[in-house]
């Protein structure tokens, strides 16, 4: 709806208006209108000129604003018709884009769908070309060329592949690698050879030499020195030095007690190792030389398994020494430990003339009980020798006597600990 226009008024009589850059002067106005005039004349005096001054100024805006109304329904109109040419032209353009996009990309009659069932439809180009590419009843397609080319290197005892794979062929690359590994093999197989010759040489050699001895004594020295670290004990190797006797050398190792259990009296214990045969009274002889070259009370021999006296594994006590066996390949610790053990015990046992007063009472029960397991173990191992099918429960009865007997030892041990203790009352 169109704004209401401004209908322009005559001026008054003798009305004279200037506007003075920023003022507006008015002179001889005069309003003709009983109401207005009413109203202006119920203000007191004071208050007209101002009251006319806003009226001017209300007036003045009212006016501003209808012309600005005016000018916003011209815009309105223009964009209205601006906006009616651009749906036009829109509509005309979209009918225009959907003709085209119907003529390049509709089904079936498309450019496009024409030209892919051209190239890749079932009786398309590409498909007559693939057919053709890998037509195998064609010698000359790409996949009968291909056949042909393997079957050239690949197919059969004639294929070069073959030829240069068979090792018999001179001039085959596997020829060369064949008689290459051959040699190699060879040069090995006569390594192996002069080694295992070379081993078996030094064994029977060291099986006649002290070299065979040396070794047994080096795993003695190891388990002695263990069992001497456990008990407070000093272990020294003597097997290379003269003793007390002259020109001697008997008494592979000195085992010194722990003063604290002999009231400072020094009790040795000296041990054999023996890796060979010797009948009892040699034994005997020599025990009792290393015994004197040593200057110990007690003796303690270690055979192994191929040289040791019949009955005394896997340790026994004759003529007040010890004896034991000891296998290198697998050395039974803890009957060993045993054996050392009892040989030590034994030692303390001939304290009983000396100074120091020691429990020989206790000691002399537990070395008898250590002997009634002893020949309890020789009574098994003869049940074991004469009863094959018993030998599973003699086993179990040889591990509990020799759990049993290292019991006793550790028992007398702590009993010398305790006795050692206890102040000496005179």
């Amino acid at each position: 709806m169109e704004a209401s226009r401004i209908v322009p008024f005559p001026a008054p009589e003798g009305l004279s208006i200037r506007v003075d850059r920023d003022r507006i002067v008015l002179e001889r106005l005069v309003v003709h209108d009983p109401g207005l005039a009413a109203f202006v004349a119920e203000r007191p005096e004071a208050e007209r000129p101002g009251l006319l001054d806003r009226a001017i100024k209300i007036g003045l805006v009212a006016l501003q604003d209808a012309g600005v109304t005016i000018n916003v329904d011209a815009v309105r109109r223009e964009f209205d018709g601006l906006l009616r040419q651009t749906e036009a032209a829109n509509e005309k353009a979209a009918t225009a884009l959907e003709q085209t996009l119907r003529a390049n990309f509709a089904d079936g009659d498309g450019r496009l769908p024409r030209t892919l069932e051209k190239f890749l439809g079932d009786r398309g180009a590409l498909r007559s070309f693939v057919n053709e590419l890998f037509d195998e009843t064609k010698r000359d397609s790409a996949i009968g060329r291909i056949g042909a080319l393997l079957g050239t290197y690949f197919d059969g005892d004639a294929s070069r592949l073959a030829q240069l794979l068979d090792p018999t062929r001179l001039n085959s690359p596997m020829h060369q690698f064949r008689r290459e590994i051959t040699e190699g093999f060879e040069k090995l197989n006569d390594r192996l050879t002069a080694i295992e010759a070379a081993a078996a040489a030094r064994a029977t050699e060291r099986s006649h030499s002290a070299a065979k001895g040396a070794d047994f004594e080096e795993l003695l020295e190891d388990l002695l020195g263990e069992t001497a670290r456990g008990a407070g004990d000093t272990l020294d190797r003597t097997s290379d030095e003269i003793g007390d006797v002259i020109r001697s050398k008997k008494g592979d190792f000195v085992l010194t007690l722990d003063p604290s259990l002999t009231r400072g009296i020094e009790v040795r214990v000296v041990v054999e190792a023996k890796d060979r045969y010797m009948s009892g009274r040699e034994m005997r002889d020599e025990l009792r030389e290393a015994k004197a070259n040593r200057g110990a009370c007690v003796g303690l021999v270690v055979f192994t398994p191929a040289h040791a006296p019949a009955g005394i594994s896997p340790f026994d006590i004759r003529g007040g020494d010890v004896y034991c066996v000891l296998d290198p390949a697998a050395p039974d610790i803890v009957s060993f430990a045993a054996a050392v053990r009892l040989a030590r015990l034994t030692a303390l046992a001939t304290l009983r003339e000396a100074v120091v007063e020691v429990d020989t009472e206790a000691l002399s029960r537990t070395m008898v009980g250590i002997r009634q397991q002893l020949e309890s173990i020789k009574g098994l191992k003869a049940t074991l020798t004469s009863m094959g099918k018993s030998a599973g429960d003699v086993s179990i009865g040889l591990d509990r006597m020799r759990d049993a007997i290292v019991g006793r030892v550790l028992e007398a041990e702590s009993e010398l600990r305790a006795d050692a203790r206890t102040p000496t009352t005179r």
